[in-house]
This record gives structure tokens, C-alpha cells and sequence, in this order.
């Protein structure tokens, strides 16, 4: 993908999964990446179950794209899903290639994703999905943007190695961003990632994690916190 972002820069484990040099995190579980994106993001969101015509979903990290594919076996066809990731350092379309073939079952619906990538598409159409890539820092990209969230997938990389991600300007950011009654979940329980979302508006609850992680974090934005966001001044 040619891109005036940088590109981020990968060792491989096991030649198969994408470590980040900058953040020493792996993009996804070395117990299994899809099923953690199941478990996590779509089950702590409450989808497939939730999906309708218009349903809007935000995701801070695309990564791989692993959690947009996941999204694309699970919706069916149930009207019609806009998909918004944030993303500093898109990964190029190689590398991608490369992760996914880890995981056999999502080629039919990787291939058309690679292939848009590829050509620098940002903005990429599927039957009953679009997706929108913003690149750049999401600090400065986010609150510029003018869409909600029905849903969100807090897919940053580990709070504790990537805390600019997490900051509780950011998760005020994200709850600003999320539809009354919007939800959003992540692989993360730590407590200071946990407090900003408490703080920003969002009833936040524990929930077993994904393989070794004991404990996962979802939530529901608060109606008070969506009137405040309504109110002026």
C-alpha cells in the first residue's frame, strides 16, 4: 500500500504472527486470533445478535483487518454495516496477506479485502459492509470525525506498551463518539483503562477474557452521559 504513513515495523512469530518492533505486542492471540476476536469483540458487543440495516461500528487499531473479517463471516447479510478503524501505521498489503494465511477459513472473504488494500484503497466496499480506514494518530484523527458508533472494538495494542491508545482524553473521545445505548469491549481489565471509560460515561463490567487473560472489559454508555453530550454548552 502506498502510503505517506509509516508503515509499521514487524518481526514474525513463528513466521506467522505479526509482533509490532515499536510496541513488542503481537497484532493478535498466539492462542488464536479469530476466536479471540469472537470472544472478545463481537460476543462483548452482543453481535452477531445486534446487527441491523445502518448499524454502525468503530474500532480503534485495524492491524490485520483480522477484526473487520470476523465481522464479515458473522453478519450475513443482515442489512447493511459501516465499519470505521483508526489506524496509525497501516500495515501494507503483503504483511497482511502473510497473517491471514494463518487462519484458512477467512480466505474467500480476504481476498477481496487484499485486493483493495493493495490498489490504497481507504475506503473499502464489501456486499453489505463498508469500511472506512483513518489513518494517523487517532488523537488527532477522532475527534474530528463526525460519526457515531453503535458498537465499538478497543483493539489498541497493550495498554501497558501503547498507552497513548488508553489515555482518558481518548476514551472521553470514544464515549463523545458512541450512539445512546452504544456498547463497546476489549481484550484489556486494566484499571486505569477501566476508571477512564467509567469516567467518560460507560457502565464498564468484567467479563472472562480470551485464553490465558482471566478477565476482558465491556460496556454500555450511560443515558446520563448521552445527555450531556446533547446538552449545550
Amino acid at each position: 500500500m502506498t502510503s505517506p504513513h509509516q508503515p509499521p515495523e514487524l518481526d514474525w512469530r513463528d513466521e506467522t504472527i505479526p509482533v509490532s518492533q515499536r510496541f513488542d505486542d503481537p497484532y493478535f492471540s498466539l492462542a488464536g486470533g479469530l476466536e479471540e476476536t469472537r470472544h472478545v469483540f463481537l460476543t462483548g458487543n452482543g453481535l452477531p445478535g445486534r446487527f441491523r440495516d445502518g448499524f454502525r461500528i468503530a474500532e480503534l487499531g485495524f492491524g490485520t483487518g483480522l477484526n473487520l473479517l470476523a465481522v464479515l463471516l458473522a453478519q450475513d447479510g443482515v442489512g447493511h454495516v459501516s465499519y470505521t478503524s483508526f489506524e496509525a501505521f497501516p500495515m501494507p498489503a503483503a504483511d497482511i496477506a502473510r497473517a491471514l494465511a494463518a487462519f484458512p477459513q477467512l480466505a474467500e472473504v480476504a481476498q477481496p479485502f487484499l485486493r483493495q488494500w493493495a490498489a490504497g484503497e481507504t475506503v473499502l466496499r464489501f456486499p453489505n459492509l463498508t469500511a472506512t480506514i483513518v489513518l494517523g494518530d487517532a488523537r488527532e484523527t477522532l475527534p474530528l470525525w463526525a460519526g457515531q458508533a453503535d458498537a465499538w472494538f478497543l483493539d489498541g495494542f497493550s495498554p501497558a506498551k501503547n498507552p497513548e491508545l488508553w489515555s482518558a482524553e481518548l476514551m472521553a473521545d470514544v464515549a463523545r463518539h458512541t450512539a445512546p445505548g452504544g456498547t463497546f469491549a476489549t481484550y484489556t481489565a486494566a484499571g486505569h483503562v477501566r476508571l477512564a471509560l467509567t469516567e467518560a460515561g460507560f457502565e464498564v463490567a468484567r467479563r472472562p477474557g480470551f485464553g490465558r487473560k482471566r478477565h476482558m472489559s465491556v460496556g454500555v454508555l450511560q443515558p446520563s452521559a448521552t445527555a450531556s453530550k446533547m446538552s449545550p454548552g
